[in-house]
């Protein structure tokens, strides 16, 4: 049976609109100027929030951060061992050199667990709005199925209305979650391509996250070394932006696009160093490797 509100008192449908209107983000916490994020500078403010994609990045930023914690607290442990047999044993000058050490890991680990319980407020807050947007977003079609009257159209504007505080309210913690991703450190690493690279062939590689771009140019030496006018880069981490990468071939004035590939993020936030090596050509016969740390 079709869902009706045609009983919804005007006084139920108003206090459900005043408790949406008082559970914005607004009233609950403090968000900066969207100035202050890179995804919604002016030019780039797309008010579409994207909960799926910001659950994945979430989850993988925080198992990222808990490897970063797991791995210092295990250096801490360690250093801490080392800290007590050396005032057994007593070598003054090395066991300060060793308390400087464990306070220096201990502000780390602490600036961690400051930095993951944020991104966890954050996203808690996140889930919030979420759900109100989704709450208002059903409220507005069952209001919009039922006769319309007076008080149903004053819910209708009152729900509309908290539909896009919910969604600009996304979409401004999805810029401060943003600010949280740190930093992506890629290395170049070289073209593989077997018989496809030829002494002399010259190449350029087109590294697009969002609005940061890297573009360099690198040269097929005669003992089949490569070498790249610029070997590394830096990219701020996006949440909804894919890194995009072309290859071409120079060929004197004329360029012959080699291909054009997409590669997600999600799996570079984590302590190791990761090898990423991408077809470039549909059949693989030429790929290109680049190294990414977070």
């Amino acid at each position: 049976r079709s869902c009706s509100f045609t009983g919804f008192s005007t006084v139920q449908s108003r206090k459900l609109a005043k408790s949406l209107s008082r559970s914005s983000v607004r009233s609950r916490m403090s968000l900066k100027s969207p100035k202050a994020y890179n995804s919604l500078q002016k030019g780039a403010v797309i008010w579409d929030p994207k909960p799926l994609q910001v659950k994945k990045i979430f989850e993988a930023l925080k198992k990222g951060l808990n490897e970063y914690l797991e791995t210092h607290q295990a250096e801490l442990d360690y250093l801490s061992g080392r800290h007590k047999d050396t005032k057994r044993n007593s070598r003054l000058a090395f066991y300060y050199d060793l308390d400087k050490q464990i306070r220096s890991v201990e502000r780390y680990i602490r600036k961690l667990e400051f930095h993951i319980s944020k991104v966890e407020e954050l996203y808690e807050a996140y889930c919030i709005q979420c759900r109100l947007r989704d709450g208002a977003s059903n409220m507005k079609h069952a209001f919009s199925l039922s006769p319309s009257t007076k008080a149903s159209r004053e819910s209708l504007v009152e729900l509309y209305k908290n539909f896009q505080e919910c969604t600009e309210d996304m979409c401004l913690i999805e810029g401060a979650l943003e600010v949280h991703l740190g930093e992506f450190h890629l290395k170049m690493k070289g073209l593989v391509g077997f018989a496809r690279l030829c002494p002399g062939d010259q190449y350029e590689v087109f590294v697009r996250l969002g609005r940061q771009k890297w573009r360099l140019k690198g040269k097929i030496e005669t003992d089949d070394s490569q070498t790249w006018d610029e070997e590394e880069k830096i990219f701020i981490p996006n949440l909804h932006a894919k890194f995009e990468i072309k290859v071409t071939e120079l060929r004197g004035l004329a360029t012959i696009l080699v291909g054009v590939v997409t590669c997600d993020s999600i799996n570079f936030f984590t302590t190791k160093p990761q090898a990423i090596i991408v077809d470039i050509t549909e059949l693989g016969t030429i790929k290109l490797q680049l190294e990414v740390l977070w």
